[in-house]
């Protein structure tokens, strides 16, 4: 029989304001994957010592967040020495791609037990601190593109553009965002997923900071534009400059874990699997645009699997931006109730390398809750990529 590879249970913290005096901000990353990673196994009851790897994903790997901070976490858990750990970076899509080197390492027969996992501190480590004192471009890709590229914000004004996304449609968009997370909140429907992290205080915190309960369309109208730039107007003058903080995922702190293992381990250990993977994919895309690898990306899943969209109830499509769901809905067109149902990162958060795995882990309940089958993961990465993941609910 072929190998199968499964996910036995999924975890995330709350998410923290991603600056200073945010809820999480007085946590070190490296406890705070380690306080994720201890929730993930102790709920398991499962012997630590199994574990063949663990791969994490984090974007910004300096500072608080250098040397391999998925091996200094295991060891600030108490793992055993014996168990390896790894920190990849496909930016934004850090942990989507930890999940994929995981559970691809199970398939292949690489691995029985593995942990993919991910974890984001940008109250400590800010956005941009990697490339500070460089130049990451550098000269030849500049001679490949010597008009320059453009940061991501600024690629979420070309993405309005191109699909026809006013304003008020982008912030009526995030309104919902707000609205579902925190109807879903009050409702206890992330409680399986939200683990505790405790502060130095002796506190604990357990909710997502991020949300806005009291965020309606209306007041997100009132925001200027947080990207607008003269000279980039003159280059691109189709851009109505209608990108704004509320209409974007906020930055920060949360760090998020998965157990991936073969189904035949699983029955070993007394393990209930909680879904099965059923396809993969990555895509590279234009990097001016930047945030459109979901669509190719999703082209390639659906096409390795054999499904169509129609198949899938649950569609994840990672809120950088407003515009990159919307735009990934217009082209699909696909039932705008299945587009991210759960609530997204514009409400949720988005702590960079936590993300994948947040993401999966806030889908995989919502299928629990909704009996739905199948669901569909996809985000946009920086440098014009994307993965996207298909799994089914056991």
């Amino acid at each position: 029989m072929a190998t199968e590879a499964v996910i036995v249970d999924a975890v995330r913290t709350g998410s923290g304001r991603g600056k200073p005096g945010g809820a999480l901000s007085g946590v070190h990353p490296v406890d705070l994957l380690s306080q994720t990673l201890q929730a993930l196994l102790a709920r398991n009851d499962i012997d630590p010592a199994l574990i063949d790897d663990i791969v994490g994903g984090c974007v910004s790997q300096v500072g608080d967040q250098a040397l391999n901070i998925t091996r200094n976490a295991a060891l600030r858990a108490g793992l055993p020495e014996s168990v390896p750990a790894t920190t990849v970076d496909r930016q934004c899509g850090s942990s989507q791609q930890a999940v994929h080197f995981a559970a691809q390492g199970v398939l292949a027969g690489a691995y029985d037990v593995v942990v993919a996992c991910g974890v984001e501190s940008m109250s400590r480590v800010p956005i941009g601190t990697s490339s500070q004192g460089g130049d990451p471009n550098g000269v030849p890709l500049a001679d490949r593109y010597p008009e320059g590229l453009v940061h991501q914000g600024v690629s979420a004004e070309l993405v309005a553009a191109k699909w026809g996304l006013d304003r008020a449609t982008i912030d009526e968009y995030s309104a919902r965002s707000h609205r579902i997370a925190h109807e879903l909140f009050e409702a206890g429907h992330y409680d399986r997923e939200i683990v505790p992290v405790t502060l130095p205080d002796g506190s604990v915190h357990r909710s997502d900071e991020t949300v806005r309960p009291t965020t309606t369309a209306e007041g997100l109208a009132g925001l200027s534009p947080s990207f607008r730039d003269d000279a980039l107007g003159q280059r691109f003058p189709q851009i109505d400059w209608s990108i704004t903080a509320g209409n974007s995922s906020p930055l920060t702190d949360a760090g998020s874990a998965m157990l991936i293992m073969s189904a035949e381990r699983a029955e070993q250990l007394g393990l209930t699997p909680r879904a099965r993977f059923a396809s993969f994919a990555v895509a590279g895309s234009d990097p001016l645009y930047m945030l459109t690898g979901v669509i190719p990306a999703t082209e390639k899943v659906l096409k390795r699997s054999g499904m169509t969209l129609d198949e899938i109830e649950h569609h994840e499509v990672n809120e950088a931006f407003a515009p990159v769901p919307m735009a990934w809905h217009r082209e699909f067109g696909t039932d705008p109730e299945r587009l991210n149902p759960a609530g997204g990162a514009i409400s949720l958060g988005h702590a960079l390398g936590a993300s994948g795995v947040r993401l999966m882990t806030t889908m995989l309940n919502s299928l629990e809750r909704t009996g739905s089958r199948y669901g569909l993961q996809t985000m946009c990465e920086g440098g014009g990529m994307a993965n996207a993941t298909i799994i089914e609910r056991l």
